[in-house]
């Protein structure tokens, strides 16, 4: 099948219409159905196959979807791809995640008082205000306050020295 330009042109304006309306059925992408039509007739200007004009119509439509299909296929791909990028990123960050809580406890665990672990847990953990938290343990809440400065101030140093 050797064609010169002009009946190229004719055979891409007389099929065209039919071989879109195909391929948005399929893809439901208007760029995308553009994309696969020219793509067919792209593979059918450089293949040249050997198709009887009289079944030509056939040929691109059958062409199109296959085509299409391949498309389908790519982007069910492309979107796994993307899925198993996000699972890995997701796990890479709750290692990192728990990786740095077991720095934070283990950096609590030598460097604060049993009396400071206490007040952080009661005012982290528990969500106790600083008035709570005195008052359950009998102080002020000034020095719940000092407490819990100080013991954020060392975990930051601390902290910080371990990076």
């Amino acid at each position: 099948m050797d064609y010169s330009k002009q009946q190229f042109e004719q055979l891409f304006k007389g099929n065209y219409r039919q071989m879109y309306r195909m391929a948005y059925a399929i893809l439901e992408d208007a760029e995308d159905a553009k994309d696969a039509v020219s793509q067919v007739f792209t593979q059918l200007w450089h293949s040249k196959p050997q198709v009887s004009d009289n079944s030509l119509t056939g040929y691109l439509l059958t062409a199109t979807r296959n085509q299409c299909l391949h498309l389908l296929r790519q982007r069910r791909l492309r979107e796994e791809m993307v899925e198993e990028l996000k699972r890995e990123q997701e796990e890479r960050n709750d290692d990192e995640r728990r990786e740095l809580m077991n720095q934070l406890h283990q950096v609590i665990a030598d460097n604060l008082t049993e009396r400071d672990k206490q007040i952080l847990s009661m005012h982290y953990v528990e969500e106790m205000t600083y008035g709570e938290t005195a008052e359950a343990l009998g102080i002020s809440p000034s020095a719940v306050n000092k407490h819990i400065t100080l013991s954020l101030a060392t975990l930051r140093n601390k902290l910080k020295k371990a990076k």
